[in-house]
């Protein structure tokens, strides 16, 4: 019993001395750390405000076009807006990083310059395969009809000799045709042609004149006539065998001379402008180390491989030894002798494609934070690990040749001009070039401009409820309603803006009367709304609050704005198929 209780209690020592050791050791990281006194409730408060406290704009990272100045959801997929990186440029097509953030892309530049004369001596590589000279194939084909009693030549790939004996025939029309010429001959002194004749039958079947002079003098009729070939080559198809009966002029071989092989090389259509007739190519195969061979191009094919993209090149090469055979892979080297005069070049890398277009990024100069110009960039031909720049860019230049990518992306999101996002530019322009006449703009013009936009209202209901003919009825009373703004109420540069924005408000929306598509009169209600929204912006209205609204995947993505009398979103280029799709860009007070 005392043995018990002693064990317990020496138990109950050994797990507290653990207990208090495990608190020295992990109970400061484990333990929450508790409020003092002297805390920043405050701060604190502030620190755990909502995002849209801390951040100004706020963007959706699937769509980067959404932007708000608050917290909230993307319009489009639901998601959590998430704060965008501080951009200080005004230029729509300049972006700016922190000196870490360059470093964590590993962005590097290159100084482009002019590559001098003399110095434009670029190869181009090509892949090619060699192939027979088609025209120098042909077929050993038997004169007279008859059976196959033995062949001299019996596998596929055998080399034959021009006048090499290839097969024995026996040709019971032969037979007929040498005693034709017996009897002639008995005859010669009476009817000497019909003996001529007798031999010209057999000269046609390819029978030697020897032959013929010894069935004359002998009397003796062959049975069994030896084919011959008439050229050399390589059989690449065995057509018959022993005991087979032929026709006349049915074939027994084909054979291939292989004294003289194509190499056909690929060339992409980037090079065809730097390849002629008669230029040179050095190519090498893998079978034959060490060799090198120099052929010329005897024909470029005039059509394109619609699959592949290229064009074949023909050379043709002597090849007395054998060395080169058909279907034996080999990888040329192209000169490519560019003009003399100096040309500007970008390194391959530097350039990002999408679709025809080619963009590049520079570095801005003389900037305290790093900064990076969105360039479009027009190139010319490939030239070794460079192309050459006909537009867009001047030597001296910096321009991105590694982390390309990562600068596009950042762009894209903070709602730069990218290679998917190209229109910021236009807009971003777009919006700074409205001018401000409210102050000086009458009362009576602003009402004229309110009760335009009440009947470009009416249009908009239309295209939200997807009805291509109330939309014409709505767009021939805003061509009316045009004519009752009095453009003389407006002078001076006020004057010269408004007829500027009227000729857009007239063609747009006579042109939706017209039609009867309904995608084609909402193309045309996004212009008109843009040459509205124009007028509001620069001469006021005097009625009730208008607001500004965006639908950033209307016209294939690039977005689309329009007027609406009320804050809730009911979007005119979707309809039904999505009719939340947006957000309110701006709001025009009314009076």
């Amino acid at each position: 019993m005392k043995n018990n209780i002693k064990n317990i209690l020496s138990s109950l020592i050994t797990l507290g001395i653990g207990l208090l050791a495990g608190y020295f050791l992990f109970g400061n990281k484990m333990a929450p750390a508790m409020p003092t006194d002297n805390h920043d409730h405050e701060a604190h408060a502030v620190q755990t405000a909502s995002p849209a406290a801390v951040a100004e704009v706020w963007i959706c990272s699937m769509h980067p076009q959404v932007r708000q100045d608050e917290f909230g959801i993307c319009p489009i997929c639901e998601m959590d807006l998430i704060p965008a990186g501080s951009n200080q440029s005004d230029d729509p097509l300049v972006l700016q990083m922190t000196e870490s953030a360059v470093k964590l892309s590993n962005i590097e530049t290159t100084i482009i310059g002019t590559t001098a004369a003399g110095q434009a001596n670029n190869p181009i590589r090509l892949s090619g395969k060699v192939q027979a000279d088609e025209r120098l194939a042909s077929s050993q084909v038997a004169h007279v009809p008859g059976r196959i009693e033995k062949l001299y030549v019996t596998f596929t790939g055998e080399q034959v000799r021009k006048g090499q004996k290839l097969a024995d025939i026996y040709s019971p029309d032969l037979i007929t045709a040498q005693r034709e010429l017996l009897e002639a001959s008995k005859i010669q002194s009476l009817n000497p042609g019909l003996l001529e004749a007798a031999r010209n039958k057999l000269r046609f079947w390819k029978i030697g004149a020897a032959t013929i002079q010894s069935i004359e003098e002998t009397g003796n009729i062959q049975e069994v006539f030896s084919i011959y070939a008439q050229d050399s080559g390589i059989v690449t198809n065995r057509r018959v065998s022993v005991g087979d009966y032929l026709k006349q002029g049915e074939p027994l071989f084909d054979l291939m001379s292989l004294r003289k092989v194509w190499v056909l090389f690929d060339a992409y259509e980037a090079h065809l402008a730097n390849i002629k007739v008669g230029s040179t190519i050095e190519f090498t195969a893998a079978a034959i180390p060490n060799k090198t061979f120099k052929t010329r191009i005897t024909f470029i094919d005039p059509i394109i491989n619609p699959s592949t993209r290229v064009t074949a090149l023909r050379t043709e090469v002597s090849n007395t030894n054998g060395l080169l055979k058909p279907e034996m892979f080999v990888n040329g080297t192209l000169q490519n002798k560019m003009a003399s005069k100096s040309q500007l070049t970008v390194p391959r890398s530097a350039v990002l494609w999408t679709g025809t277009r080619s963009v590049v990024y520079t570095k801005v100069p003389d900037m305290e934070i790093p900064s990076f110009k969105f360039k479009e960039v027009e190139l010319g031909d490939a030239l070794g690990d460079n192309y050459q720049v006909v537009k867009g860019l001047e030597a001296g230049e910096e321009v991105v040749t590694y982390g390309s990518f990562t600068i596009d992306a950042a762009a894209q999101l903070n709602n730069q001009a990218s290679m998917m996002n190209r229109n910021v530019t236009q807009k971003k322009e777009a919006n700074r070039g409205v001018p401000n006449f409210q102050a000086a703009t009458p009362v009576e013009f602003k009402k004229q401009l309110n009760d335009l936009a009440n009947e470009y209202i009416n249009l908009k209901d239309a295209f939200v409820a997807t009805d291509a003919t109330t939309a014409a009825t709505a767009a021939q009373k805003v061509v009316t309603q045009l004519e009752k703004v009095d453009m003389s109420l407006v002078k001076g540069d006020a004057h010269i803006y408004w007829m500027e924005q009227l000729n857009a408000l007239q063609a747009h929306s006579t042109k939706i009367t017209k039609m009867e598509e309904v995608e084609a009169q909402r193309k045309q209600f996004g212009f008109l709304s843009d040459a509205l929204i124009n007028s509001i912006e620069a001469f006021g209205t005097d009625g009730e609050a208008l607001y500004v609204q965006h639908c950033p995947m209307a016209f294939n993505n690039q977005g689309g704005d329009w007027l609406s009398n009320e804050e809730g979103i009911r979007n005119p280029y979707f309809g039904d198929k999505m009719m939340k799709c947006g957000l309110v860009k701006k709001e025009f007070a009314g009076q």
